[in-house]
């Protein structure tokens, strides 16, 4: 028997994502968990983490952001997908699809490098009791570290303009950054990071209802040591965006787990369960 129930979700503009339903493997009444990836990543990298999450009688829904994964409908230089659809429309209708399902008033909203940057632009959210950022950051060009500094300015200034001219989206397979990404999406992650504030770039030009400022639901990134995009510096920069809640940050040091690496993207490899406690931790905080 599977662990999750397919589910569509039907976004404002009549986009459909597809999503996965963890359901809590105990009677519950805490709190549903909306995760939502980071950018190039599907749904089923966090399929050991969700499962563990219902475990610990938490509902729990996934899903992939238009353009990506199971959420992509049509040859990739076709797709017309952006960051901001994502903030704008996909995680609004997650949210209303998952409280829909548990019938539940509020969320808590685990978000995963650009699935944790985009609450601020996110209509409903109000209806988002807590955020947990994993790798949480801005990813600023000038905050990277290591290897990522000297890889990031290529990939958006020579990769992507290429890649988009000559297939129609952006090529970060072959650089191991998860799946190729619509064309638009590839332009706004070059813009979004090559400034301080990430989103706060598009502000007014693309984008024009900025709700950070209202937000005061707390907010707790989590971030390793070894992380060369979710640096303390990047870390610093998504939350001083949200000056009326409460924040706080917790920097993991893969030797505390006696792990080599956790960096970017591990946390949620069934390899470091070790660490999931942490984010329970946040969880029920």
């Amino acid at each position: 028997m599977s662990s999750y129930e397919n589910m569509t979700i039907t976004c404002k503009d009549g986009y459909t994502l597809n999503a996965k339903f963890y359901p809590s493997q105990g009677d519950t009444t805490q709190l549903p968990i909306l995760l939502c990836p980071a950018t190039g990543i599907t749904m089923g990298f966090y399929h050991s983490f969700c499962e563990w999450l219902a475990t610990q009688n938490y509902h729990v829904m996934v899903f992939d952001f238009r353009g990506i994964g199971q959420s992509l409908y049509t040859e990739l230089k076709k797709s017309e997908a952006s960051i901001q659809d994502w903030g704008i429309l996909d995680i609004p209708a997650a949210i209303d699809s998952l409280l829909n399902k548990t019938q539940q008033q509020k969320v808590i909203l685990i978000g995963h490098s650009a699935g944790g940057q985009l609450l601020g632009i996110t209509p409903n959210f109000q209806k988002v009791a807590r955020l947990i950022a994993i790798a949480g950051s801005t990813g600023h060009v000038k905050g990277l570290k290591g290897r990522t500094k000297k890889m990031a300015p290529v990939m958006f200034n020579v990769v992507f303009p290429v890649s988009i001219a000559l297939k129609g989206y952006g090529a970060t397979q072959m650089l191991g950054m998860g799946e190729n990404l619509p064309k638009n999406v590839a332009r706004q992650w070059a813009q979004f990071c090559s400034k301080p504030g990430y989103v706060i770039n598009a502000i007014g030009k693309t984008i024009f209802n900025d709700y950070h400022q209202q937000i005061q639901c707390p907010i707790t990134a989590i971030y390793a040591s070894d992380d060369e995009i979710a640096t303390e510096a990047n870390v610093n920069d998504l939350l001083r965006l949200y000056p009326n809640a409460k924040t706080n940050k917790i920097e993991l040091q893969p030797t505390q787990y006696d792990q080599k690496a956790i960096g970017h993207m591990l946390m949620f490899k069934k390899s470091h369960h070790h660490i999931w406690a942490v984010i329970a931790e946040q969880i029920a905080a």
